[in-house]
């Protein structure tokens, strides 16, 4: 480069420099972002579909969008929470077994910020093992429950439940099929998953 070119650069090579500069390196250690925002990304990242509620309205709203969209209205829902069977009574859903079941919809313990997962117990699942339900999965969750890590939640399931404790604690991570099961994902239960979030916060 000149010497005159040196000292006379246009202002917008500066800025692209200045750009490049700023630049993160692929081994910078990552921004840390909001819990929120962190479990919402890697939620969608693992195949997850995420459907925001700022009140019970748009819940009920947003599952009907669901059932329309997947044609499960007139298919057997199974359904284990009393609570919840009661909270969807005017959807004049299809109980059934659930061997029968097409979509199960439940509540869950935490939502994990680190790694988009949904932390489960026997409070929602019984005894059984995930891949006795159904492949599809409507979850219904709050605000309140995402929580940084799986050692968190946890905890948070220990102080909830002081007098007994839940069995049957697992994770689901992964919400679309993978071809091939890596090592890591081994003996894990995929499902296809909505999550409706409600604001409560």
């Amino acid at each position: 480069m000149s010497l005159f070119r040196k000292f006379f650069r246009s202002k917008s090579e500066k800025e692209k420099e200045a750009i490049q500069s700023t630049g993160r390196g692929k081994y910078m250690p990552k921004i840390d972002l909001p819990i929120d925002e962190s479990f919402t990304m890697n939620f969608k990242e693992n195949g997850g579909k995420f459907l925001y509620c700022e009140n019970l309205n748009e819940i009920f709203d947003n599952l009907e969008l669901i059932l329309t969209e997947t044609e499960w209205g007139d298919k057997p829902v199974y359904i284990y929470d009393e609570d919840l069977k009661e909270r969807f009574k005017n959807f004049d859903l299809k109980s059934g077994a659930l061997a029968d079941a097409n979509y199960f919809i439940t509540t869950c313990e935490n939502l994990i910020a680190v790694n988009g997962s949904i932390l489960i117990s026997s409070n929602q699942i019984a005894e059984k093992k995930l891949s006795e339900f159904p492949d599809n999965f409507i979850v219904f969750a709050t605000t309140s429950q995402i929580v940084s890590s799986i050692s968190e939640g946890l905890c948070e399931i220990k102080s909830k439940n002081a007098e007994r404790i839940p069995s049957n604690i697992t994770t689901i991570k992964h919400f679309k099929q993978v071809e091939e099961k890596d090592f890591l994902s081994y003996g894990s239960s995929s499902k296809n998953l909505y999550l409706l979030l409600l604001e409560d916060l």
